[in-house]
């Protein structure tokens, strides 16, 4: 029976190689693997205010700020206070952040090919077992 710390570790371990693959292959756009999490959200959903891109990638605003404002200042995204509620803060991508979407696409494309090839795994299949775990320790987690 595996226990906690094993599953804890190889999805530590996983998780940090396969954001080094990807980082790589982000270099040459000199964007950080954050970074694109966050173009990442924004492409599948444009338009979020802070807190739901937060809640999508369990980042406090904290931690998103500063990503934010940094993607602004290379004009990948435009931030704007809400009219009615100052505190709120919409995020909508620019021209520029839109069509980065096609050349992350390419530069990981590869990446992606390969890793399939070499891991003979279905990645739809991992990707949504490793969504019920993530739903699991949510669980988990409001429980205590």
């Amino acid at each position: 029976m595996m226990q906690i710390h094993q599953l804890s570790l190889s999805l530590y371990s996983s998780s940090r190689l396969l954001i080094q693959l990807i980082q790589n292959s982000l270099n040459e756009l000199n964007l950080t693997y954050p970074q694109f999490l966050v173009l990442s959200v924004l492409w599948e959903e444009d338009g979020l205010k802070v807190n739901e891109i937060g809640k999508r990638l369990y980042l406090d605003s904290g931690t998103l700020t500063p990503l934010l404002k940094k993607l602004e200042t290379m004009n990948y995204v435009k931030r704007q206070r809400g009219e009615s509620d100052e505190r709120t803060v919409h995020v909508e991508l620019t021209y520029p952040g839109k069509s980065l979407q096609s050349k992350v696409q390419e530069a990981i494309t590869p990446l992606n090919d390969k890793f399939i090839q070499a891991s003979e795994l279905n990645l739809s299949d991992l990707n949504h077992s490793l969504m019920n775990l993530l739903d699991s320790i949510e669980t988990l987690k409001k429980a205590n």
